[in-house]
This record gives structure tokens, sequence and C-alpha cells, in this order.
């Protein structure tokens, strides 16, 4: 059973390979972006406070997103009403559908501060983080990408003035997450440069040598 955190800068590709890793491995994807942008299409009270934040490029405030990660752990969205006194990873009970042996998340956490909750949230399931990945990717690159996507979704928080301020955000807000992995010894670092399958394939091979899985 093995806990993951996919970290990197905006256009770092950290959804895709997020997606990739949870089919390859049997994880549960937990997106705290698509959390958000799933509150804001079905506009919420929480969506709608959420909206102008995220349209901005800024953070969207810990106790949003905070409140979407930790349903999302513990409902898991697998069940129409969970017990939350039971283990939310326990496949073996006897009527339950499959349910992934572990979990990777992206777009979460952006501070030490949410580092520091996101653990506080696994100890309450008794559970812990195994491993944070970190993408690192060029800043020319990451720019163009993330123009590109901007192209073809016509995502409102994809301007060039939106870019330059989440780059500027992440560089300020969320390279010290960083440093507070590296620190525990669960930071490892894969290059993110060049194609999909190509990052992809450097971050199977690091996990294998690391989790043995």
């Amino acid at each position: 059973m093995i806990n993951i955190v996919i970290f990197g800068a905006p256009g770092a590709g950290k959804g895709t390979q997020a997606k990739l890793l949870a089919e390859k491995y049997d994880f549960l994807h937990i997106s705290t972006g698509d959390l958000l942008r799933q509150e804001v299409a079905a506009g919420t009270p929480l969506g709608q406070r959420a909206q102008a934040i995220m349209n901005r490029g800024d953070l969207v405030g810990d106790d949003i997103v905070v409140a979407l990660l930790a349903r999302a752990l513990a409902n898991r969205s697998t069940l129409p009403n969970p017990d939350a006194s039971i283990d939310p990873w326990d496949r073996e009970r006897k009527g339950e559908p499959h349910r992934p042996e572990g979990c990777i998340i992206d777009g979460f956490p952006r501070t030490v501060q949410q580092a520091q909750t996101l653990e506080f949230l696994f100890g309450k399931l008794q559970r812990k983080i195994d491993c944070v990945v970190a993408i690192d990717v060029p800043r020319d690159e990451l720019v163009h990408r993330i123009h590109e996507r901007a192209a073809i979704s016509g995502r409102a928080d994809d301007t060039e003035e939106v870019i330059r301020h989440r780059i500027e955000l992440y560089d300020l807000q969320t390279q010290p997450v960083l440093d507070y992995y590296r620190v525990s010894g669960l930071l490892v670092t894969v290059d993110g440069s060049g194609e999909i399958a190509e990052t992809n394939t450097r971050i199977c091979q690091t996990l294998e040598r690391l989790m043995k899985l």
C-alpha cells in the first residue's frame, strides 16, 4: 500500500503523470485542482468562492482545499454512504467494490503548512506518505506548455498574465515545500523535460527502484 505526492510547477505535467501512474499501479488519483473545478462546475457555494480566486491564479485558501481533500480521502467516492469509522483503504469488506491499494495526490501541498496538514490527514487514517516525486522542467518549457494547453482548453486560468503569476507564486511559496520533503528524506526529483512517455518511464523506474512495486 503506497501513498505518493506528485509535485511540480504549473505545466510540469503533474496531472498527466498522476493519471498514468494511477492506471499503471492501481492508485486512487486525487487532484485538488479537479476537485475545485468540479465544485465550480456544479455551482456550489464553495465553488463560487473558489472560482474568482482560481481565475486570478492565486492559491485557493487552505480551508477550502483541505475540506475537499479530507472528504476525498475519507469517502474515496466509491460508496454512496461510507462508514467513516471503517478504514477507507480496506478492500476486504464483503460486498464492497474494489478499491486501490494506495493513492497519488497532485496539486497539494503547495505550502509547508499544507504539507503538515496532509501528514495530519493521513495520520488520522493511520497512513503515511511514502514518496514525493518532483517533476523538474525548465521554465521556458513550462511557459510553452501552458500556452499550448490554453490554446486547446480555453481555460480562464491559463492567460498570459495568470501563467506568469502562477509561476511566481510557485517560486515564492511552493519551492520551500521541496526543502521540507528533502529534509524528511521523502523527495525524489525526476527530469520532466521532453515527451510525456519519457517522463513517465523515468518516474516508473524511480518508483519501482525505491518502493519495490
